[in-house]
């Protein structure tokens, strides 16, 4: 009998051992070993999407155009045909950013009245105003770029033509004027004036330094005038003399495409400082 007891339990020792050793495997096949499954996760949504930044938008202004050809060279280059192609070049090269959109006042040989242009160029809420003239001087020996801003009697008096002639009825900055009383009216497109024209000088030095780097410059390369275009209350404007068309010289260069991408990749640059110097500040 006791043999039997013996017996039985060394038979139920077996079959405990083998239980608790096929548990462990039966793990292991259920999950391989080194392979852990990874905790179920929501997706994640952020809760206010990333928007592009919008582009700022420059306005290129071809000078002259259709009747009106502008200087005549030496040897019978237009000043119209210069300053399109140049500014089509610009424009394409500003869009190709990615940060900027191009507006042209003309894109092909057509007459635009200056005070279209500037009005063009406020209805697309444009950041920048850029005129883009090529020069002819007595002087057939002068050669070189030079950039104009509004000089200060011509702003006084654009401003004052600008509240006569529109009755007002014009956004500036942003503000409706003829929402306002008339003395707020007059205040706030002094100051829009005050602000755009030190931004127009930014801008102005700008294009002297960075293509005062690459291309000759006329002495003092830097001018104001009453330009028609240049009138806008509220975009900082200029105007760009590429070169001097009464020089031999520099009319030749003028019609290489070479030389007139040289000129935009300056002008492209002296945008950038121009946002630039205004980020940082």
């Amino acid at each position: 009998m006791g043999d039997i007891i013996i017996a039985r339990r060394a038979i139920l020792g077996l079959l405990a051992a083998s239980v608790s050793a096929a548990r462990p495997r039966a793990a292991a096949l259920a999950q391989p070993a080194g392979k852990h499954r990874p905790p179920l996760r929501r997706p994640s949504h952020p809760r206010h999407p990333v928007r592009p930044r919008p582009l700022r938008a420059i306005a290129i202004d071809p000078g002259h155009g259709g009747i009106d050809p502008g200087a005549v060279g030496p040897d019978g280059l237009y000043e119209k045909a210069i300053t399109l192609a140049t500014a089509v070049e610009l424009a394409r090269q500003l869009d190709a950013t990615g940060r900027f959109r191009a507006v042209l006042t003309r894109d092909r040989d057509a007459f635009v009245p200056l005070r279209e242009r500037v009005a063009r160029a406020r209805a697309h809420r444009v950041e920048l105003f850029l005129s883009i003239h090529a020069d002819a001087l007595p002087d057939s020996t002068l050669r070189g770029l030079s950039v104009y801003t509004l000089s200060d009697q011509a702003s006084d008096r654009e401003a004052a033509l600008l509240a006569i002639r529109e009755n007002k009825e014009n956004f500036v900055g942003g503000v409706k004027l003829s929402r306002e009383p008339p003395v707020i009216g007059s205040i706030l497109l002094d100051l829009a004036r005050r602000q755009t024209n030190n931004s127009s000088l930014v801008l102005a030095r700008a294009v002297v330094s960075e293509l005062g780097r690459m291309v000759p410059l006329l002495e003092k390369p830097h001018r104001a005038a009453g330009f028609a275009v240049l009138t806008a209350p509220d975009v900082p404007s200029v105007l760009v003399e590429l070169g001097c068309l009464s020089n031999p010289r520099e009319e030749h260069l003028l019609q290489e495409p070479r030389y007139r991408r040289l000129l935009v990749q300056g002008l492209l640059r002296a945008i950038d400082d121009y946002f630039a110097a205004y980020t940082a500040a």
